[in-house]
C-alpha cells in the first residue's frame, strides 16, 4: 500500500511556515479593511483597529521570518525560564539572558554561528540549529539592539565576525 501524496507542496508548506506571522497580519489587516469600509459605525472603528494591529503584526512577521533561516543545521535551541541553552553535537552551553554582555556574528563557520558572551562563557550556536527562531525574541529584549543590523548580518554575512550588541558600562553614583 502506497501512502498519498500530499496536497501541498513540501517546499511551498516550508515557505507558509516561515512567513506565518505575515500572512496572519495580513489576513487581519484585510478583514479589517473590509470592516472599515463596508460596516456600520461600530463595525467601521473596530475594522480601523483590526488594520492597524494586522499592518503592525505583518511588519513584526517579516522581521521574524528574515531571523528565521529554516532549521535542521547541527545542535537544539532551548530558551527557558530566561536560560538559553545550546546542545550540539561537538559543544554546547548554558548562558542567562539577563548577563549577557555581548552578542555577535561568526561567519567563518559553515553555517554562521551566534556569538554569546556573559563574561564567563562564550556560546556559540550556528544560526540553522534547530530551534535558533527562538533566539529572535532573546535578541529583541537587549536593550538598544539594532535589529537591522542583526536581520542585515543575516542576509550578507561578513567576512568577519562582527560584534552586533554589547551591554552598557554600569555607571557608578
Amino acid at each position: 500500500m502506497t501512502m498519498p501524496q500530499p496536497f501541498i507542496r513540501p517546499e511551498l508548506r516550508a515557505a507558509a511556515r516561515r512567513w506565518r506571522e505575515t500572512l496572519a497580519g495580513a489576513a487581519v489587516a484585510v478583514l479589517g479593511a473590509w470592516w472599515a469600509l463596508t460596516g456600520r459605525v461600530p463595525l467601521s472603528w473596530i475594522g480601523i483597529a483590526m488594520l492597524a494591529g494586522g499592518i503592525l503584526l505583518a511588519l513584526a512577521g517579516v522581521q521574524r521570518a528574515r531571523f528565521r533561516t529554516g532549521g535542521g543545521g547541527p545542535g537544539v535551541v532551548v530558551f527557558e525560564e530566561g536560560q538559553l541553552t545550546y546542545f550540539g553535537p561537538l559543544s554546547g552551553g548554558t548562558v542567562a539572558v539577563r548577563e549577557l554582555e555581548r552578542l555577535a556574528i561568526d561567519p567563518r563557520h559553515k553555517p554562521p554561528h551566534w556569538v554569546l558572551e556573559d563574561g564567563q562563557t562564550q556560546l556559540m550556536v550556528p544560526v540553522s540549529a534547530e530551534g535558533a527562531d527562538a533566539l529572535f525574541d532573546v535578541f529583541s529584549r537587549l536593550p538598544g539592539l539594532d535589529t537591522a543590523a542583526v536581520l542585515a548580518a543575516l542576509d550578507r554575512p561578513p567576512d568577519l565576525p562582527v560584534t552586533l550588541w554589547r551591554k552598557a558600562p554600569r555607571r557608578l553614583h
